[in-house]
């Protein structure tokens, strides 16, 4: 069936990897005239490029505003040996994190037929995860021994020293952490932004948060009827569970990391958690899983009411499908457990072929 193509004024950024989020876009080229900036960020290729294929895609990424990412491998000894690589690349989400300041909120798409670990949640709960610093970049050491271990900071004008712990024993280990007040004020704007999007309360496990939301957001969440508060992470994590979801839940570095698995597992499955890089602009996002929240976003910056149409249409034939029935082995595991049988799931290019004929269907209507 022969249908209009919705033209795209903007490009979007494509950033392909080593899974298989390309077969999922193919499904959406018949409907859309759209410009592809396409970056190959598989292994073989960054290997071939020094990983400048990366940073390529990040700052394309910074010029077109929207980039669809498929999932990429962070080499390890095993994977060097086996695609033969010059060095074992960082990975590609922490680099094009950085270059882009972004945020990166998860949240799950909830089907009605997946059962949740804890049915309780039954609307979604946004994590966003301050993506910089703290463990991830911290520096770490081995003491041997009795003695004084000091922080130290040398600035331009003062010198300040802290002593942090006196050894007496045999030693341990120690660990200095960081964060930039340009990054905080980034992941705050970022999630505030995002809460007052989705009309949503945020919650926030970090004190250093209210520094740089107070002023300027405030009044923007009375306006909008909706609230925000700063609770430690064990607080949180006991109103999370007790909670019926609904709410952007802002957290630092390592707590965005577990608390967004933890999440994912309590409503049925990773498979099923969005991933988006929200930058503090506002305008610019980067984003792994669920294409129509790019295509939504690119929309919007637009104004392309054709195009926001078609976005949310496709999140509804996505579901619509799994809620019909068919799905990949990962969800049918899910609803039928080890008894499955092959008649109750479809292979990748089975499952996009239904989520195709779901979205011509509500494209009609």
């Amino acid at each position: 069936m022969a249908f209009e193509k919705i033209k795209v004024a903007n490009p979007i950024v494509e950033m392909d990897g080593d899974e298989m989020t390309r077969s999922f876009l193919e499904l959406i080229f018949p409907f859309l005239e759209l410009d592809i900036k396409y970056f190959d960020l598989g292994l073989p290729n960054r290997d071939a490029t020094d990983d400048k294929v990366t940073i390529e895609s990040a700052e394309a990424t910074l010029k077109y505003n929207v980039a669809i990412k498929c999932a990429t491998i962070t080499p390890d000894e095993a994977r060097m040996k086996e695609f033969s690589l010059k060095y074992m690349w960082k990975s590609p989400n922490g680099t094009i994190r950085n270059i882009l300041n972004g945020t990166v909120f998860r949240e799950p798409i909830i089907c009605k037929n997946i059962p949740r670990l804890v049915p309780g949640w039954t609307k979604p709960i946004c994590i966003g995860r301050h993506a910089f610093g703290d463990q991830y970049r911290a520096t770490d050491t081995v003491i041997k021994g009795a003695g004084k271990l000091k922080l130290v900071f040398e600035g331009k004008d003062e010198k300040t020293e802290l002593e942090v712990f006196n050894f007496t024993g045999d030693g341990g280990v120690a660990l200095s952490m960081y964060n930039t007040d340009e990054s905080i004020r980034s992941f705050a704007e970022a999630s505030m932004n995002t809460a007052h999007q989705k009309k949503s309360m945020m919650e926030d496990s970090r004190t250093y948060f209210k520094r740089f939301t107070e002023a300027n957001w405030k009044s923007k969440f009375e306006a909008a009827g909706i609230w925000y508060e700063h609770r430690l992470i064990d607080d949180m994590v006991a109103y999370a569970l007790k909670s019926e979801g609904g709410y952007v839940w802002a957290c630092k570095n390592y707590d965005g990391d577990v608390q967004s698995d933890f999440l994912a597992q309590g409503f049925g499955s990773l498979g099923l958690m969005t991933s988006v890089l929200v930058c503090p602009d506002g305008k610019t996002i980067e984003a792994e899983a669920g294409p129509w929240n790019r295509l939504a976003h690119r929309a919007k910056l637009d104004d392309n009411a054709k195009l926001l149409d078609f976005a949310q249409k496709l999140e509804a034939a996505c579901v619509g499908a799994v809620e019909s029935g068919k799905m990949t082995k990962d969800l049918a595991l899910l609803i039928h457990g080890s008894k499955v049988t092959r008649d109750q799931y479809l292979n990748t290019e089975d499952f996009i072929d239904a989520v195709a004929t779901e979205l011509k269907a509500r494209l009609n209507a």
